[in-house]
């Protein structure tokens, strides 16, 4: 049987990777629009859990909600360590830190003139 995709475009995919990352209480979900400043993807978001458990309950709601809903998720890495899991959805790129991990790389920085707003 072929497995249907569903098509979204990349603000709708940003939106519901962060509202499927709230559902396992991410911290500071932060949606930064790339689409004026790099090809490399329109949207990342960027979200925050609190323990190695976390960040694997993050990244699992987000990769298994986006495939329930027919959403394929093209590339994860960094599951093994849990500290920076990379979600790569080719025009949206989700990022689920934990905490130490988040301020160290400082993405926020690294792509300050993008438009920024908060998912909650």
């Amino acid at each position: 049987m072929a497995k249907t995709t569903k098509r979204i475009d990349s603000l709708g995919l940003a939106e519901m990777s962060g509202a499927l990352a709230l559902t396992k209480k991410a911290e500071d979900v932060l949606l930064l629009d790339l689409r004026k400043v790099s090809a490399a993807a329109d949207y990342f978001v960027i979200v925050t859990g609190g323990s190695d458990v976390q960040v694997k309950a993050i990244s699992d709601a987000v990769v298994e909600g986006l495939e329930g809903a027919g959403v394929p998720v093209w590339h994860v890495e960094g599951y093994a360590n849990r500290r920076w899991v990379l979600i790569d959805l080719i025009d949206v790129v989700v990022h689920v830190f934990h905490h130490e991990a988040r301020t160290f790389y400082g993405l926020e920085r690294l792509w300050g003139d993008s438009p920024a707003r908060r998912i909650e």
